[in-house]
């Protein structure tokens, strides 16, 4: 059941989620939920420090980790209205929208976050990538 918070980010999350999983289609032997958790952890704490001002904490990601990271900032950069995305890279139907807030894009990528735990606590070590790969096309 769909909470208000995600039917507002609806578009947003979904943004998120397909650049978990496409990077997770590109690399599937070496991405975890594990993945997915750090480097989300690493763009939640990097949006932190610059929504207070303050410089961004140095995350120690491995490569698979790291790619997830590029990918999903590119996405939300976009969403924040600062990056322009290649028509290919863009979601059908997703090129023209509302530009985001940091508090918007923090929020989501920590509902992300929460999907991950859960899925991963229910599914095992790919529990969330095995759920969201089913939705995402």
């Amino acid at each position: 059941m769909s909470t208000p918070f995600e039917e507002q980010y609806q578009d947003v999350l979904q943004n998120i989620e397909f650049a978990i999983i496409s990077t997770y289609r590109a690399r599937p032997e070496e991405i975890s939920d594990w993945s997915v958790e750090a480097a989300l952890d690493a763009l939640i704490r990097a949006y932190g420090a610059e929504h207070t001002r303050r410089t961004p904490p140095s995350a120690r990601l491995s490569e698979a980790e790291q790619t997830i990271c590029d990918r999903v900032r590119l996405m939300c950069e976009w969403r924040l209205g600062r990056e322009q995305l290649l028509t290919e890279q863009a979601p059908l139907g997703m090129r023209e929208m509302e530009p985001k807030t940091l508090d918007e894009i923090i929020a989501c990528l920590k509902r992300v976050r929460v999907s991950v735990k859960r899925w991963h606590k229910a599914g095992g070590r790919r529990g969330y990538l095995d759920f969201v790969g089913r939705y995402v096309g």
